[in-house]
């Protein structure tokens, strides 16, 4: 995590006792004190030992991650005022002075660590990993690694025993800060020129700036980011957690404080001191009692970002009494002055040492791995940190430091790209496997019902016994089909050209027919993305009976209509335009019915509407599901349209190309059970789906065996994530699925 040099803390920090009175500048208007903050170098120990202990899963400190929120706060409160300070005294900012410092500063650091942790990467992880990594270096060393993130699906309280985590998942917070580090100054400085404009035309002294123009547009600011972060929180996490634009408040809020920093020091000692200890608690709190699995950031990010401001606050009055003087402690500020290094090293030191011993370790190796990276942190700090930090050649010239900021990035990407480029794709170790082939023929019609029952029973115990035969496989085969590194391919399958929806603020749904468009019988495969997974099986099924298909679908909304109780999930829901979306839907299925609509979805969605995987507790087969998925088969039907419901598949523990490139001798490690909780849940969905005239599939025996569920079925990898089908096993169960459609045609 970045930390500020402590020379930034002097400049608005309250002096101590035995330093000379505070100084007031004529330009400004605010009292400018020449002491040192020791409790803002403090407040950087409890910062990084909370997410330390946190990723060592120590026991405690379940919240500990909100340290990075304390981070983002301490920078926004001492860029701001630096560059205030500039405004004021100078009337202008140089940004190439202030990118020259920062850049001297965090990014030899930054850079030493990521090609040591490319580097040792390459030898430990498998080559998969290695490649993903690789591109993970790449976007860490340009600090846009959180936005890469985001667009990974990274989940970053996500618990994975069967793979690695990336080694450079904690550069998402350096990318927020060097993104404020390039944004900030920037509107600083447009903030100036447009009070300077307004106050010439005005008549007005153009010189002498005030604070209260700056504070109103950093209130702003932290208005608009803050109702941002409360909606993504909602619709899109990753994006909510990661992004500056989400976190931006918790920079202007530091920024709030510097700002106001001759109002903080008009408090007197007791209302400071309590005000301090009222903001550490609250701090504490939050390290201790928020957990991964809230809606975070959220409203409970209030907690930590209000407790540093407090704290930070009541220092400008009183930095040595109250909290202050147990963040000013030696130890504290000992550790205050390497947890930039510390946070660098701690994350790859804790990912890096499992990998390596090939299992998950104990709580005494996790203690000795933060202690490894403690020391490798006090290294760095005296040999790289320092040295330059404080060089005559590089701090006396912006253009050196700016120089050797590119330099060292350039190292950093160039090592990561060599990575992986050098770095072979991963083969199987296995013999080349049969491919998983189905012999079925489409079942006539007219037929008595019971026959068609029987195609499918047979289809399905084809499937089964293949899948049966892959339980247990060891290598993987040689012949993967589709390979471990295919899975843009497989992304850009269950796009289906833009059929599948996936934009926000987006309602609409276009008209995908394939097939015989002539024909007389339609088939629709409605739903969410899991829905568009199964196109490639229905398309294969249409084609061999020379009719037509119609695909409709949009990830993350539900294609069953859930009540919304919660506000912020009814903003959620309009934001994804899902009700607007599904309404077009069911106008098309009313204005033309199809002779059969299938559908399939996800079944992760809570009671409210919103995609809940990963919540502790949730049943994915509550009652307001059920409800809704008897409301959409009986509206369905209604319109003359025969339905076909889709059971639920599978969910791995990891995502399988991650997990099988781990274990290329042993694919069993990848195997997932089939859980028995689900059989009640599908159930109780079948009942009400027949209940109300549809017909009802329960997929599971195209997946597993008894409990067991591989991930390679022959040489087909089945799913290409963690719960989405690769489009070659979606083809391949083609005739299974043709079955099911020709007996939910003959049903009555």
């Amino acid at each position: 995590m970045v930390v500020e040099p402590k020379d930034f803390a002097r400049s608005v920090a309250a002096p101590a006792r035995d330093t000379a009175a505070p100084r007031l500048s004529p330009q400004i208007g605010t009292t400018v004190p020449r002491g040192f903050r020791p409790d803002i170098e403090g407040l950087r120990a409890v910062a990084v030992l909370a997410v330390v202990l946190f990723h060592a899963g120590i026991p405690g400190f379940r919240g500990g991650f909100v340290g990075v929120d304390v981070f983002f706060v301490i920078s926004g409160f001492l860029i701001s005022g630096m560059l205030w300070r500039e405004v004021g005294t100078s009337g202008k900012v140089s940004l190439r002075r202030f990118w020259g410092a920062r850049a001297r500063r965090l990014l030899p650091a930054s850079a030493l660590v990521g090609v040591v942790t490319i580097a040792a990467s390459a030898f430990i992880l498998s080559p998969l990993q290695v490649k993903t990594v690789a591109v993970d270096a790449i976007t860490s060393a340009l600090y846009v690694s959180n936005y890469w993130f985001i667009f990974s699906g990274v989940n970053y309280f996500g618990k994975d025993s069967l793979t690695t985590p990336t080694p450079f998942q904690h550069y998402w917070s350096l990318g927020v800060e060097e993104q404020f580090y390039l944004v900030w100054p920037v509107l600083i400085i447009a903030t100036a020129w447009f009070i300077r404009r307004v106050r010439r035309r005005g008549g007005r002294d153009a010189s002498t700036p005030a604070p209260g123009p700056y504070v109103t547009v950093l209130a702003l600011v932290a208005v608009v980011s803050f109702a941002l972060s409360l909606v993504l929180t909602y619709i899109m996490p990753p994006a909510a957690y990661l992004s500056l634009p989400t976190r931006a408040w918790q920079l202007a809020t530091g920024g709030l404080v510097a700002l106001t920093v001759v109002h903080w020091q008009r408090l007197g000692r007791v209302p400071a001191t309590v005000i301090g200890w009222a903001g550490l608690g609250t701090l504490l709190l939050a390290c201790v009692w928020v957990k991964g699995s809230s809606d975070y950031p959220g409203v409970l990010a209030l907690l930590p970002t209000l407790g540093t401001a407090l704290v930070i606050g009541a220092g400008c009055a009183n930095a040595e009494g109250g909290c202050g003087r147990l963040l000013g402690l030696a130890p504290m500020r000992s550790i205050g002055r390497i947890s930039y290094s510390w946070y660098l090293w701690h994350w790859p030191v804790l990912v890096l040492i499992p990998a390596l011993l090939g299992h998950p370790v104990g709580l005494v190796m996790r203690l000795a791995a933060m202690a490894f990276s403690a020391v490798l942190a006090v290294l760095t700090w005296k040999f790289v940190e320092n040295p330059l930090r404080f060089s005559a050649r590089f701090r006396g010239s912006p253009r050196h430091s700016l120089v050797l900021g590119a330099a060292v990035t350039a190292a950093a990407v160039a090592a990561g790209a060599i990575t992986l480029v050098g770095t072979p794709a991963p083969v199987g170790p296995g013999p080349a496997a049969r491919p998983l082939v189905i012999g079925a023929e489409p079942t006539p019609p007219g037929l008595p019902l019971q026959e068609y029952d029987t195609a499918v029973r047979e289809v399905f115990a084809q499937v089964n016994a293949q899948v049966t035969a892959s339980v247990g496989m060891t290598a993987v085969p040689s012949n993967l089909s589709p390979p471990l590194t295919g899975t843009a391919a497989e992304v850009k399958s269950i796009l289906a050209n833009g059929c599948l929806r996936s934009l926000p603020f987006d309602g609409s749904q276009p008209e995908c027919l394939s097939g015989n468009r002539s024909s007389e019988t339609t088939i629709a495969l409605i739903g969410d993305s899991h829905a568009a997974m199964w196109n490639p099986a229905f398309r294969r099924a249409v084609d061999d009976r020379n009719w037509r298909m119609l695909l409709m679908a949009k990830a993350s909304c539900p294609i069953v209509d859930l009540p919304l109780t919660d506000h912020l999930n009814e903003m959620s829901e309009g934001l994804q335009r899902c009700a607007q979306w599904r309404a077009g839907i069911m106008a098309r299925m009313r204005a033309d019915p199809p002779q059969l609509v299938v559908v399939s979805a996800v079944r992760s969605y809570g009671a409210h509407g919103t995609a809940v995987w990963g919540k502790p507790g949730f049943d994915p087969f509550n009652p307001a599901w059920i409800d809704g998925l008897g409301d959409l088969v009986h509206e369905l039907r209604s319109y003359g349209s025969k339905v076909l419901v889709l059971g639920p598949e599978p969910k791995l523990a990891s995502v399988a190309t991650n997990c099988l490139s781990a274990h290329l001798e042993d694919a069993r490690a990848c195997e997932v059970p089939w859980r028995a909780t689900n059989n009640a849940g599908i159930e109780a969905e079948s009942s009400m789906v027949r209940g109300n005239g549809g017909d009802y599939a329960n997929t599971v025996d195209l997946f597993c065996s008894g409990d067991r569920c591989p991930p390679v079925v022959g040489n087909t990898m089945v799913f290409y994530d963690a719960s989405h089908l690769t489009k070659e096993y979606s083809q391949a169960l083609g005739p299974a699925v043709g079955a099911l459609i020709d007996r939910s045609l003959a049903h009555d």
